[in-house]
């Protein structure tokens, strides 16, 4: 049963991905791209550290201009991250060969997030299962497990060498000629693994 999960090569996908094989799947860790920047490759390391295979998965430039649009117009980041993990499990439901999509998305996560009627209408509209495989885990248990499982470096978002979505989307805006500190937290710590601390529990 093969499973395309969304990957950035943070914690909290790295667990996904971790628990899914743990459930029986065989899974695909999918990073998704815009073609500006080639920071996918960091997902891509950690995947390969990890031991799962990997893909990249291009979507169009008109969706991080629209995001770069909605988080302007916000003055903040949450709805322009929403929209583009939104596209970004479309993009990858639509795709012939799969049948089974996942993320990291959390318990407490406020976004991205789908709410039980979007997560139908993935599943209804493309056929598909939606997996996510940490929405009953809260912050203690997540920490808990990532830090007994994996090697984690931990930065400020615009220091570590990252492949979620906002690093291009902190690029378009740069490139539009505005701050992205304007926009996102000033002090907003992210994560990316670097490996297995300890692969068998």
């Amino acid at each position: 049963m093969l499973v395309h999960h969304l990957y950035s090569g943070g914690k909290d996908s790295s667990l996904a991905a971790w628990i899914l094989t743990r459930l029986g799947y065989e899974v695909k860790l999918v990073t998704v791209s815009f073609g500006l920047l080639d920071n996918w490759r960091f997902a891509r390391e950690t995947a390969e550290r990890l031991g799962f295979e990997h893909q990249v998965l291009y979507l169009p430039r008109e969706v991080l201009e629209k995001a770069a649009e909605i988080a302007i117009e916000d003055g903040r980041p949450n709805n322009a991250i929403q929209f583009i993990h939104e596209k970004a499990l479309e993009a990858l439901a639509s795709l012939p060969e799969v049948g089974r999509v996942s993320d990291g998305t959390r318990r407490d996560d406020r976004v991205p997030l789908l709410d039980l009627s979007k997560a139908r209408s993935l599943e209804d509209r493309f056929g598909v299962a939606y997996i996510r495989p940490l929405l009953g885990l809260g912050y203690k248990t997540i920490r808990e497990l990532t830090e007994r499982l994996f090697i984690v470096e931990i930065r400020e978002s615009e220091e570590l060498e990252k492949a979620d979505y906002e690093v291009e989307l902190r690029h378009i805006m740069r490139e539009k000629g505005l701050d992205p500190l304007e926009i996102f937290p000033k002090r907003h710590y992210q994560s990316r693994v670097l490996g297995w601390r300890e692969k068998g529990i």
